[in-house]
């Protein structure tokens, strides 16, 4: 499997914001959005045993699952011994693959960047927000535990608050969804 990188942290964003995990970035993505915050070149070749080795170097129980795109790597028998190991498995997807055949993953987020959406469930709708007048109506078809709404990071602070106040007031105005924060940027964190 090509791993980017693994390290632990806290979770920055989402439903699971603040919770103590084990990130296992994969490289590679289908999508290539321009504001992801991962190199898809760089890589090192592990093995799944090789992948459990090191995320078992770590205390926590929650391990998020992530790239680029990781269904493109992801594997049943990966989820299996992380969850025979007793991890809570998290996946952050843009939901353009399916999970594999009897993967089992404790919490999906999806943020979709613009590919069909093809997953079967997903507990969290992560949308990455441009500003007033994007089309939300995209993600009318979702159903989802949590609906999350997370300014992007255009890495202009003058733009970021603006991208922020239209988040807020979208919130407002579609009580369905939350404000998600990129915390771990803001308190300087991985």
């Amino acid at each position: 499997m090509k791993v980017n990188e693994i390290f632990y942290s806290l979770q920055g964003e989402g439903r699971h914001v603040g919770t103590p995990a084990v990130f296992v970035r994969f490289s590679g993505c289908n999508m290539k959005c321009p504001f992801c915050d991962t190199d898809h070149e760089g890589f090192v070749d592990m093995s799944e045993d090789d992948i459990l080795r090191e995320v078992m170097k770590y205390p926590a129980r929650h391990v998020v699952i992530t790239g680029g795109e990781p269904l493109l790597q992801l594997t049943a028998t990966l989820t299996g011994k992380l969850h025979a190991a007793g991890k809570y498995v998290q996946i952050e997807t843009n939901g353009t693959r399916p999970l594999p055949v009897g993967c089992r993953v404790d919490w999906v987020t999806c943020s979709p960047k613009g590919g069909d959406v093809v997953l079967g469930h997903i507990d969290e709708l992560k949308v990455v927000f441009l500003g007033e007048g994007q089309d939300m109506s995209p993600y009318d078809w979702c159903e989802a535990s949590v609906y999350s709404l997370q300014p992007c990071d255009v890495g202009d602070s003058g733009e970021n608050a603006r991208l922020l106040k239209a988040a807020i007031d979208y919130c407002l105005a579609h009580p369905k969804w939350r404000l998600s924060l990129q915390t771990h940027k803001m308190i300087n964190v991985r």
